[in-house]
């Protein structure tokens, strides 16, 4: 359901250049984790990244492609004012969703985290979890951020909390890792299959022999600490082999000389650092182009929201690089 898509010195200065040439990790949410009469300030860091490779469509000449909506009955495009979105009934039955519709239901814009309640470890189940970030604390808020993480991890303890990002309410999990606390956001309990919903057969009565040749073999495969290191996408790397290869041989190459070339960022920094950081004192410069970079990451609906929020007009008929570019000139 959604609506119509209207849519350069001395060493320590050098240092301090390098790492701003690197780049800091920025904040794209700031507000304040709000329990009983405690007010504590924190940003909002995302823990995952995406792919570091990605596919895009062109023509053979290397054109980049765009899609756009086609209607088959009229066999035609159709215009950005044309489409709306509907909600379906039933086969061939949709009720319509205007903008404004929807902006009405959206849940009242807040910077506030509302930890509700606090549950034992074990009760969450990871299947919830959908996606990770870390909460930074305000350099003035460290003690409480410091005593927070230290009495849920003492207490063996998982905060649920609510939160609205984006126009969009969100339920997530905050927990406490050697002091830092990180959050998940959950899926909604309707989102989850049971065992009964996946259609799993029925479990019969296990052969005594065979589990223990299974236990011989579990322990035999078992170490002491998992490597994280082992989470490598196989894939990923075949093809940026394959890509190499290719790029030695100049094969298949196809290029567009009078455009820039995007080059892939290569540094990468360490979160935990600037966590860490921040919990010695250190505030954390949340700069216009750190800004920039995380509007680029949004999707088409996400960047209309902030579109919204900062008044620009004409944003209904405007496409995810017209509504990018809108972005960037209001900074």
């Amino acid at each position: 359901m959604a609506a119509r898509k209207s849519r350069p010195k001395s060493k320590d200065a050098n240092e301090q250049d390098e790492n701003q040439s690197v780049g800091q990790p920025r904040p794209f949410w700031s507000g304040v984790i709000a329990f009983g009469l405690v007010s504590l300030p924190v940003s909002l860091f995302p823990a995952n990244r995406g792919k570091p490779i990605s596919l895009n469509m062109t023509d053979s000449h290397g054109h980049p492609l765009r899609r756009q909506y086609f209607c088959e009955k009229e066999n035609r495009r159709l215009e950005q004012d044309e489409i709306v979105r509907g909600y379906p009934i039933d086969k061939d039955r949709f009720v319509i969703i205007e903008d404004e519709e929807l902006e009405a239901l959206a849940p009242e814009k807040t910077r506030e985290i509302d930890l509700g309640r606090f549950v034992p470890q074990g009760d969450v189940n990871p299947v919830f979890f959908e996606r990770g970030y870390f909460l930074a604390p305000d350099t003035s808020s460290t003690k409480a951020y410091r005593l927070l993480a230290r009495s849920m991890e003492e207490e063996e303890r998982i905060g649920i909390a609510t939160f609205v990002m984006r126009d969009k309410e969100y339920i997530i999990a905050i927990m406490s890792e050697q002091g830092i606390l990180r959050a998940e956001t959950l899926r909604f309990h309707d989102e989850i299959r049971s065992p009964q919903q996946a259609s799993l057969p029925e479990l019969g009565e296990a052969n005594s022999r065979l589990v223990r040749s299974i236990k011989q073999a579990v322990k035999k495969r078992s170490v002491e600490k998992f490597d994280p290191a082992l989470l490598k996408d196989q894939q990923v790397q075949k093809l940026q082999d394959l890509v190499r290869e290719k790029l030695a041989a100049g094969k298949d190459l196809i290029e567009q000389p009078d455009e820039p070339v995007q080059q892939e960022d290569s540094n990468v920094v360490d979160l935990i650092q600037v966590l860490k950081a921040r919990l010695k004192g250190n505030k954390d410069d949340q700069s216009e182009t750190g800004q920039t970079a995380a509007s680029e990451n949004l999707n088409r609906d996400e960047l209309y929201a902030e579109a919204q929020k900062k008044g620009i007009s004409g944003r209904s008929k405007m496409n995810k690089d017209e509504l990018l570019a809108a972005l960037r000139d209001t900074g």
